[in-house]
């Protein structure tokens, strides 16, 4: 398979990997691999399952340290920085995040905006309006007194987007952040995604599963496959059945959306072309 790589993504960016190798202990999960987030952009991961995808994104957070290579945040290693210096500049929600039972919206809200904090001054007008733009924005004002374990799952992940919202920083990587919702839900929480870099500037990177959702939500789509990138740039160029069998075992079509324009998988069934 021909690799697509966007070559005007190549400069360099506030976030990239470089020759990044890293696994749990055995063989690497992701092997020497270089990437630039694309500043201002949203960019979106996707690859079959074990591919690397939450690795790439928990070792470009700072939670995994490569076993070579290093990640690079505002042009310094970023195993060399402070952890609040990292916190301050870069926000990541990882997969089913968990919170202690009866914690309240408010409550977990305003956790992000511990690394803002200061140990003789751990409340300010600053944080209690950074908590209340983030509450605003995700339409989680009137969820302010309530547990997050009785809310729905669509409500759970706008207070969760909420808490990384309000941390303030220009950098937000999220790991799968529909998983487990409908598709209503799914939609509603991409929605926000959208909002917070059109409106907000965000510079965002997010895996996703569901190709048709990749293709809509998104700047830049990058394909990984056994630890490695093997295509970045435009769905419209990027998905090609081709791909689709080499990457994902696939057997689909691919048509344009008579509205969008936008690629819509098909797949193949087993007894039928």
């Amino acid at each position: 398979m021909s690799t697509l790589l966007d070559t005007a993504l190549a400069a360099p960016s506030r976030l990239g990997a470089v020759g990044v190798t890293v696994g749990y202990g055995g063989d690497p999960v992701v092997s020497d691999l270089t990437f630039d987030v694309p500043d201002g952009k949203v960019t979106t991961i996707i690859g079959p399952n074990g591919c690397g995808k939450s690795t790439l994104l928990r070792t470009m957070a700072r939670l995994l340290k490569p076993s070579s290579g290093h990640v690079r945040l505002d042009g310094e290693p970023i195993g060399a920085m402070a952890t609040k210096a990292v916190s301050q500049r870069m926000a990541l929600l990882p997969q089913s995040p968990l919170s202690p039972e009866g914690l309240l919206v408010r409550d977990l809200v305003g956790r992000g905006r511990h690394p803002h904090q200061r140990w003789f001054a751990q409340w300010s007008p600053a944080d209690e309006q950074a908590v209340g733009s983030a509450m605003r924005m995700t339409d989680t004002l009137h969820l302010a007194d309530r547990a997050i374990e009785q809310l729905s799952g669509g409500q759970r992940q706008r207070a969760w987007i909420a808490m990384t919202l309000a941390q303030d920083t220009d950098l937000v990587l999220l790991d799968e952040p529909t998983t487990y919702l409908d598709l209503a839900h799914q939609v509603e929480v991409l929605d926000l995604v959208t909002r917070l870099n059109r409106e907000r500037g965000r510079t965002i990177a997010l895996v996703l599963h569901d190709l048709h959702l990749a293709a809509r939500y998104r700047d830049v789509i990058v394909v990984m496959k056994d630890g490695a990138i093997v295509a970045q740039g435009d769905p419209a160029a990027i998905f090609t059945p081709e791909l689709l069998l080499d990457v994902f075992g696939l057997r689909a079509d691919v048509l344009a959306d008579p509205r969008t324009g936008l690629p819509i998988v098909v797949p193949l069934s087993a007894d039928r072309d």
